[in-house]
């Protein structure tokens, strides 16, 4: 156990998928089930090779290996409507999620998203799981047009919340984000997902604090 308390925590960046929101299997699982809509079953392993591709060049491969009679655009809207899909619907919070939330704004202790995901995928799944009232607000690095290495969606965060970087915590499953917060003086908290096994060494090393998940947290 964590104790939220024995931390200069004043504000808190949580990131979404893998975080807040049990997600990261869907969109590791996401052109699978857009091939199944056609009935194809998808080869072993289509998670991990899509997940290094930009949208138009995994829709590519999509149409390459499996015959599909559409246009690069139109395979890479069909993958991205299963994912809105997917948050309007589906998407549901880890465990321990909410009752952190809540815990926190019961102390007053202000939040904000900062997520690489769309934000109209974000808005859709906090509305349908009443998650709206806990946020000062959600920035999404696309909208903004940068990126969860660079400076500006934590600088923005903090800015909203009133806290200086150094007793504001980013909460992230992400290796590259973790580090880059903490390039920029934030303070950091690794939270474990399965989807990132394979860096779960070196984001112990990296966060000021880690957790296998969101219940390992407590405010006592």
């Amino acid at each position: 156990m964590i104790k939220i308390s024995e931390m200069n925590l004043k504000g808190v960046m949580f990131d979404v998928d893998g975080t807040l929101l049990d997600t990261m299997t869907a969109w590791h699982d996401d052109g699978a089930r857009y091939l199944a809509r056609f009935g194809i079953e998808a080869e072993p392993g289509l998670g991990d090779i899509l997940f290094a591709e930009t949208a138009l060049s995994g829709a590519q491969y999509l149409i390459d290996h499996y015959g599909l009679s559409l246009s690069r655009e139109e395979v890479a809207a069909g993958v991205t409507r299963e994912m809105e899909d997917f948050y309007r619907e589906e998407a549901m919070p880890k465990p321990g999620a909410v009752a952190l939330l809540e815990a926190l704004a019961d102390r007053n202790i202000p939040m904000t998203v900062v997520t690489s995901t769309d934000g109209r995928c974000i808005d859709d799944a906090f509305r349908r799981l009443g998650l709206h009232r806990f946020f000062q607000g959600i920035y999404s690095a696309g909208d903004m047009k940068t990126t969860k290495s660079e400076p500006v969606i934590y600088r923005t965060a903090a800015g909203r919340m009133g806290t200086a970087a150094e007793e504001t915590y980013l909460f992230d499953d992400g290796l590259y984000a973790l580090k880059a917060a903490k390039s920029f003086g934030y303070g950091t908290v690794g939270v474990y997902d399965s989807v990132s096994e394979a860096d779960q060494p070196e984001i112990r090393r990296t966060a000021d604090y880690y957790v296998n998940g969101l219940e390992e947290l407590v405010l006592a």
